[in-house]
């Protein structure tokens, strides 16, 4: 058993969905439209849609989901109460200046109008975003400080994710991180049927660092490789090439898609947003309850019901606690990670064997310990399936003579059968159940 969560922010894997389209959550499925007048003489972009949501819009899979979240981070409070559109420059770029980071967070127009879009437009979601990030960012910088990584970095699954690590995008990315199956698995990430680490918190935040780290022996640059997260290195290396080699992103800002010349700008709002919320009046949503939770390692094939029913933990909380089972089903075989809160760890230990006896036929086994395939005997002519002989009476065979090629006896014959009599014709077929 090893330890690895710390406190619990009501429930670790909060649906902070705030988006017109399920698969809408990661920065690479933006539709951003040029700009919108929300002042005179003030135009700002559009920023994700996650952040333009209308009730009206919703699947009900999405309203549950996001009715779910503002349930459980009461935000009705957590409005900006300041005039942000009054500040001066000066104050924005003071505050940017202030922060200790090593990547370079200049600020322009670009970066103003992401910053309002946030403090000013989307309140709620920055205040669930900031109560959200006190589970979530010892996560990430215990990671990022282990590969030695600036530690604003961390503001990146604000962006990609809106911190909800069960975020799918339209093109197949998921988790906090937004990683494609394939990125995912070339970075040691477990994606198939049962599981899918891109959305486990702990696993997918090291595979990321891995990867920004790799990044970041290429091309030196904090900015440049932020970018590639976007966009992916190839059209980074493009934007490099038609700028004339300058190794800069706001110097090769032009030849970006769009939708990354915009992404750098969103990331030096969100550090700001994240840091300087409260400034702005928003303060952090509440929560129900505080929950401390545990891991426990086992190498046994486990169905998240048969903890949910012997524990007594709601099989939401249990989903919520594990994201990375998209089955509910733990594998087995190598040992995989069981997140639980932590006055239940105990019990879990205690009634181990009756939780993975608990309705285990139907649950995890499913026939998967044996099925025969169909074969037929090179002695008798019968063949097997799942157990079960089956003979084809030929012209001239008893039920003794049967019985003798067997190894049983008549009356076991007649009963496994429905005999009444020992008459038989040849054509028709005996089960012998041995």
């Amino acid at each position: 058993m090893r330890k690895i969560f710390g406190i619990l922010l009501g429930l670790c894997a909060a649906v902070c969905v705030c988006a017109q389209e399920a698969d809408s959550l990661g920065i690479d499925s933006l539709v951003i439209q040029d700009s919108i007048e929300i002042a005179e003489d003030t135009v700002i972009p559009i920023l994700p849609y996650y952040a333009q949501w209308k009730e009206q819009d919703l699947t009900d899979i999405e309203y549950r989901a996001l009715d779910w979240s503002l349930n459980w981070l009461d935000t009705t409070g957590c409005v900006a109460s300041l005039d942000t559109a009054s500040l001066p420059d000066s104050v924005y770029k003071a505050r940017l200046q202030a922060l200790p980071c090593v990547i370079e967070l200049p600020y322009n127009e670009r970066v103003r109008a992401f910053i309002l879009r946030y403090v000013k437009r989307s309140p709620k979601q920055v205040a669930r975003m900031m109560r959200m990030s006190e589970y979530y960012f010892p996560i990430f910088e215990e990671a990022l400080g282990r590969y030695n990584l600036p530690y604003e970095l961390k503001y990146l699954p604000i962006i990609e994710s809106a911190l909800n690590p069960i975020a799918r995008s339209h093109a197949g990315a998921a988790g906090l991180w937004q990683f494609m199956p394939g990125t995912g698995k070339l970075y040691g990430l477990e994606v198939n049927s049962l599981v899918d680490e891109r959305m486990d918190p702990v696993k997918s935040t090291d595979a990321a660092c891995r990867f920004l780290s790799s990044m970041y022996n290429i091309y030196f640059d904090w900015n440049l490789v932020i970018a590639a997260y976007n966009c992916g290195s190839g059209n980074v290396n493009k934007a490099i090439r038609r700028a004339g080699g300058k190794r800069d992103f706001w110097s090769i800002y032009p030849y970006l898609p769009k939708e990354t010349r915009n992404y750098v700008p969103i990331f030096i709002a969100a550090n700001y947003a994240m840091t300087y919320g409260e400034e702005h009046g928003i303060c952090k949503a509440p929560i129900e309850k505080t929950m401390l939770t545990d891991t426990i390692l086992t190498t046994q094939r486990l169905h998240l019901h048969q903890v949910s029913k012997n524990l007594d933990i709601p099989m939401d909380e249990l989903r919520r606690l594990n994201p990375q089972y998209s089955r509910d089903i733990l594998p087995g075989g190598t040992p995989y990670a069981l997140c639980l809160p932590s006055e239940k760890v105990g019990a879990f230990i205690e009634q181990e064997n009756n939780i993975l006896a608990y309705k285990a036929d139907s649950l995890i086994n499913n026939r998967r310990a044996e099925i025969d395939l169909a074969k037929v005997t090179s002695i008798t002519g019968a063949y097997r399936v799942n157990g079960v002989t089956y003979y084809t009476i030929k012209k001239g065979d008893t039920l003794g003579g049967i019985a003798k090629k067997f190894h049983c006896t008549v009356k076991q014959l007649k009963q496994w059968n429905g005999l009444t009599s020992d008459n038989i014709r040849d054509g028709k077929k005996l089960k012998i159940c041995k």
